[in-house]
């Protein structure tokens, strides 16, 4: 038996239960152990997860990083696992739960797409575009939710739905529609199947991804996010094809179509929609300059 000083005064502990270590010496820990796996972020992943496992902000760390500190094994247990997990290229959103989006934290898991911040482009395009609170949006194929609640939240359009053939993807954002208060109403469909009425934006980050390229994604994408929300048929066109097809019925008259697209799909994308009969066209960049959203207007 040994004893810990606390302020007020010594206290019995078990030795195996409480470790001697500096955080700054754990975080070197942690990035030597995902430098070794080829994590192309390795410190910033470790930070990550020594953030979350000992709750330390920036700040708090770097005030203290050099002490020795007594940590409970549980946590430092905990910490390494999830650094061996990261090590194995499970995604770091998968791990902690979480992906921030828009200024929110959405719950993520294996079941759907994470969020990404070139995402965040098409949630400002509309955001831009549409300021009127009394529109109508539908979001198809939305995954975690992430389009759709972030629209609702900060649009504060009077509907807002979304739609995903995968249940256990609307099981997800069902849950962030719960947790962030958004007032969504997501239900399964096949696109447009389940789908009555009609909207003043319809809005979509399909799969887009041809079966060819999916193999050269990072392992991290390609063995543990849904294949279905990544896999588009037709060299990454089908959706476009079939969303601007049917969209057409379910836009009210000056509707608008949005769509994300991959960083060489915008000629294809465009060309989709002027066959269609959609006018006023255009294509946004992300910030690095790459096509990123096509929008066209019934």
């Amino acid at each position: 038996m040994t004893y810990l000083k606390t302020n007020m005064g010594y206290i019995k502990r078990e030795a195996e239960n409480i470790l001697n270590v500096s955080y700054e010496s754990l975080l070197e820990e942690g990035v030597k152990t995902l430098e070794r796996a080829k994590i192309g972020e390795a410190r910033l992943d470790a930070w990550y997860l020594l953030s979350h496992c000992f709750q330390l902000d920036r700040a708090q760390y770097l005030m203290h990083r050099a002490e020795i500190r007594c940590v409970d094994e549980s946590i430092l247990k905990q910490y390494r696992d999830m650094t061996a997990l990261r090590a194995r290229r499970i995604p770091l959103q998968h791990i902690l739960g979480t992906q921030e989006f828009m200024g929110f934290s959405f719950l993520v898991n294996e079941h759907v797409l994470i969020p990404r911040q070139d995402t965040e482009i098409l949630v400002e395009t509309v955001l831009n575009d549409q300021k009127n609170p009394k529109i109508s949006v539908l979001d198809l194929c939305t995954g975690s939710g992430c389009i759709a609640v972030s629209l609702a939240l900060l649009g504060h359009y009077s509907r807002v739905e979304g739609t995903d053939i995968s249940p256990n993807a609307i099981e997800t954002a069902k849950k962030n529609n719960s947790l962030l208060h958004a007032g969504v109403h997501f239900y399964i469909s096949d696109l447009f199947g389940a789908v009555d009425g009609a909207y003043d934006v319809i809005v979509s980050n399909p799969p887009y991804i041809p079966r060819e390229v999916i193999p050269t994604l990072e392992p991290e994408v390609r063995d543990h996010e849904p294949y279905q929300a990544l896999y588009g048929p037709e060299e990454g066109l089908y959706f476009y094809r079939r969303i601007s097809r049917e969209a057409k019925s379910k836009l009210l008259d000056g509707g608008s179509l949005y769509f994300e697209i991959g960083y060489d799909q915008a000629q294809a994308v465009s060309n989709i929609l002027k066959k269609e009969g959609y006018r006023e066209i255009a294509v946004k960049q992300d910030l690095a300059g790459l096509d990123r959203v096509v929008m066209g207007r019934i």
